[in-house]
């Protein structure tokens, strides 16, 4: 049930409610806390400062800021839920309006770093795409899409509030914005993000097959691995949103499940702690960094012991 309601109402609370709260909390500060240990790492180190990690880093700003709108959207949930009440708060809308934007820019982000890999094997003649320049006009446009897109339906006021999950959202139904939030947000990043990968793979197939320079053809494998490691993310995604899809399927054509929202939103914000996994873990240069500085706070602190004794 949805509705524009700012006063307080007295409900019940199902048990389940609270923990799955809790568990979203824990993800939610995980997924701030670590992506911004690594934008730190990736300003600090100098061996970071290069293009393709200039678009990690705009990966990760961008699951810090979604995670940090989700953290105050949980927040707010778990506050109505432990006084068992409804209350619409005056950001409610606001939060769902910046979140859809911000989450359909992060997935626009993987895009962007899936494209950079296949032009730098395919059209290597294009020097200005390879540049930081061109990457930041880029990425300053993808944050423009995302955070205009939302507007469609903020500003007809579909966006409402459903009493029975705590959350302001577009209401899921048959609907031209559902499917068009659903389009912009998540089918066209992921689709052109595979449509990339198969193009890559047929392209370094071919290049096996013809004459071609032992390097640039370790070059090409090379970046296709780098976008299989983004189409690893994106089916990360895939997976973890499967059941948000699901419910979106099934209110085109009956009522979905009460408390969808609180459901496939726990599996978005357990998603968060696998996008910082995976970025850290599909990411060398990052993971050599990273070692770099704790070999040099171990060494640091064998000096400071070896003076003390």
């Amino acid at each position: 049930m949805t509705t524009r309601n700012n006063s307080t109402t007295t409900i019940y609370i199902e048990l389940w409610f609270i923990p799955l709260d809790i568990i979203s909390l824990i993800c939610i500060t995980l997924a701030i806390i670590f992506p911004l240990i690594f934008l730190f790492i990736i300003i600090i180190d100098k061996t970071c400062h290069t293009v393709s990690m200039l678009l990690i880093a705009n990966s990760c700003l961008l699951e810090s800021i979604f995670a940090s709108i989700r953290n105050g959207a949980v927040v707010f949930v778990l506050q109505n839920d432990m006084k068992q009440i409804i209350y619409e708060d005056s950001l409610c809308v606001f939060r769902a309006y910046i979140a859809d934007g911000i989450c359909a820019t992060l997935n626009y982000s993987f895009l962007l770093q899936a494209l950079y890999r296949y032009v730098t094997v395919v059209y290597p003649q294009w020097l200005f795409y390879q540049t930081a320049t061109c990457q930041i006009i880029l990425i300053f446009i993808t944050w423009i899409i995302g955070l205009a897109y939302p507007l469609e339906f903020m500003l007809r006021n579909e966006i409402l509030y459903d009493i029975n999950n705590q959350i302001c959202q577009l209401p899921l139904g048959l609907s031209f914005s559902l499917i068009y939030m659903v389009l912009c947000i998540y089918v066209i990043p992921v689709l052109l993000v595979i449509l990339i990968y198969f193009k890559l793979v047929l392209y370094v197939k071919k290049m096996s097959k013809r004459v071609t320079l032992a390097n640039t053809l370790v070059r090409a494998q090379r970046e296709l691995k780098m976008v299989r490691r983004i189409l690893i993310l994106v089916i990360i995604l895939i997976t973890l949103g499967f059941p948000y899809t699901v419910f979106i399927i099934i209110s085109f054509f009956t009522t979905p499940e009460k408390y969808h929202f609180r459901i496939a939103l726990i599996f978005l914000d357990v998603s968060l702690v696998f996008i910082f996994i995976a970025l850290f873990q599909f990411n060398d240069s990052l993971k050599i960094a990273v070692i770099k500085i704790i070999k040099r706070r171990r060494r640091r602190r064998k000096v400071l012991a070896a003076i003390i004794i």
